[in-house]
C-alpha cells in the first residue's frame, strides 16, 4: 500500500518544527518629532501600517511572537503585552501629589480593588482573534500613554536606551521559556563526558526600532551599553528612520549585523519599507540579500559636554572621550593623569639637503645627457 500512495516518502521522524521568531518593535512616540512629519505621515496611519506588519509576522509562523514598546519622552512603556504592574497614575499626577507620602487617587481600579475589564472585541469573520487582541491592546495602551502626557513632558529627548534595555530583558526571559531542559548524565555510565555538540537556537529574536527623532548625545553611554549587550547575545537591532538620521542607531545596526533603512525621503511608504526590508527573520536572512548601508556615521558623544564630535581625546584607562583637553589634563571619569606628549607644540621644520651634481673627469662641465659638451662660441 505504501508503494501505491507513496507514503513511505514522508517520514515524520525526520521532520523538524520551525524555530519560533520573536519580534520586538520599539516605536518612537515623541510628540514633537511626529508633529514635524504630520503632513507626510500622521502617527495614526503609521500605527495602522505597523499593525499590518505585525500581523504579517505572526502569520509567517504559528509559533511566532511579538512585543511592542513605546519610547516616550520621559519613560519607556509596554504596549503589548501589557505590563502586570502598569505605571499608574501617570507621572504628571504623581508630581502634583509631591513626595510627602500623600495618597493619590487611583482611577484604574474600582471600590473593591478590581481592575475594570477591557471592552469585549466585536466578533468578525474577517479578523483573526489574536490579531484583534493585539490591536486592541496596542491602541488602548498608546491612547493611555498620550492622555498621560503633560505639556511639561514635551521635550526633544526620546528614551531609546531604556526601551532597548527593556526589550533585551524581555527577550532573555522569553528565551528561557523556550530553552530545552538539560539532559543529565547516564546513570549507568556516570563517567561519560557531556556532548559538546552545539545545540540549535531555540528562539530567533530581533529588535526593530521605528525612529522619528535624532539621537540624543546625553544617551550615548546607555545606548551603546545596550547595543553591546545585544551584540553579545547575537540579537540584531534593525532601524527604520522616518526623519533625519539617528547616529547611534546606525552604529547599533552595524555592530549587531542588523538592517538600517532611511525613509526620510518618502515616509508615506512606511508599509513598503517594513514588508520588504524587515519581514524576514534572522534565519531567513541567510538566504536573502538584506539591505545594506552605504556609509555609517561613527561619531561619538564626548563625556564632558555631551556633544557629537568627529575627533577628540580618549583616556587610555577608561576610554572616555573628550572634545577638548580636560583641566589639568586629568580624566573626568577615572581621574587618570593624561600624558599628552608633545601635543600643542609647533612642528620642527628640517631644511632639505641639496644634492651635489656629479662632474665628469674633473672638468667644470656638469653631467648632461649628451656624449659631447656644449660647444662654445666661434
Amino acid at each position: 500500500m505504501n508503494r501505491i500512495d507513496a507514503s513511505e516518502h514522508y517520514d515524520e521522524s525526520g521532520f523538524t518544527h520551525q524555530t519560533p521568531s520573536l519580534l520586538t518593535v520599539v516605536i518612537d512616540t515623541n510628540p514633537r518629532a511626529w508633529a514635524a512629519i504630520h503632513d507626510l505621515l500622521p502617527i495614526s496611519k503609521a500605527i495602522a501600517n505597523i499593525l499590518v506588519f505585525i500581523n504579517a509576522h505572526l502569520a509567517y509562523g504559528n509559533e511566532n511572537q511579538v512585543a511592542v514598546l513605546a519610547a516616550h519622552t520621559n519613560r519607556a512603556v509596554w504596549l503589548y503585552p501589557t505590563s502586570p504592574n502598569p505605571d499608574y497614575p501617570p507621572a504628571s499626577r504623581r508630581r502634583k501629589a509631591g513626595d510627602s507620602g500623600q495618597d493619590v487617587e487611583m482611577t484604574d481600579v474600582d471600590r473593591r480593588g478590581h481592575r475594570p475589564r477591557e471592552p469585549q472585541l466585536g466578533t468578525s469573520a474577517n479578523k483573526f482573534p489574536q490579531f484583534a487582541q493585539i490591536e486592541s491592546s496596542i491602541l488602548a495602551s498608546l491612547r493611555s500613554l498620550i492622555d498621560g502626557t503633560s505639556p511639561s513632558d514635551l521635550n526633544p529627548t526620546t528614551l531609546i536606551s531604556g526601551a532597548l534595555s527593556m526589550a533585551l530583558s524581555y527577550i532573555h526571559k522569553t528565551s528561557l521559556a523556550f530553552e530545552a531542559p538539560k539532559t543529565s548524565a547516564d546513570p549507568a555510565n556516570p563517567t561519560t563526558a557531556p556532548s559538546t555538540k552545539t545545540a540549535a537556537p531555540n528562539l530567533h529574536a530581533r529588535i526593530l526600532v521605528l525612529s522619528v527623532s535624532e539621537s540624543e548625545p546625553a544617551q550615548y553611554i546607555p545606548t551603546m551599553n545596550a547595543v553591546f549587550a545585544a551584540s553579545h547575545a547575537q540579537i540584531p537591532i534593525d532601524t527604520l528612520a522616518l526623519y533625519s538620521g539617528p547616529t547611534f542607531l546606525q552604529q547599533a545596526a552595524f555592530i549587531t549585523n542588523g538592517v538600517f533603512l532611511s525613509a526620510a525621503a518618502n515616509p508615506r511608504g512606511l508599509l513598503t519599507y517594513l514588508m520588504f526590508g524587515f519581514l524576514s527573520d534572522v534565519d531567513a536572512r541567510g538566504s536573502l540579500v538584506a539591505p545594506t548601508q552605504d556609509s555609517v556615521d561613527f561619531r561619538a558623544a564626548c563625556f564632558c559636554h555631551r556633544n557629537v564630535v568627529d575627533t577628540g581625546f580618549v583616556c587610555s584607562i577608561c576610554l572616555s572621550i573628550f572634545c577638548d583637553v580636560p583641566e589639568n589634563a586629568e580624566c573626568l571619569t577615572c581621574g587618570t593623569k593624561l600624558a599628552l606628549g608633545t601635543y600643542g607644540a609647533k612642528p620642527a621644520v628640517v631644511p632639505r639637503k641639496k644634492k651635489k651634481r656629479k662632474r665628469i673627469n674633473g672638468t667644470g662641465r656638469e653631467e648632461t645627457g649628451s656624449a659631447t659638451g656644449t660647444p662654445g662660441p666661434a
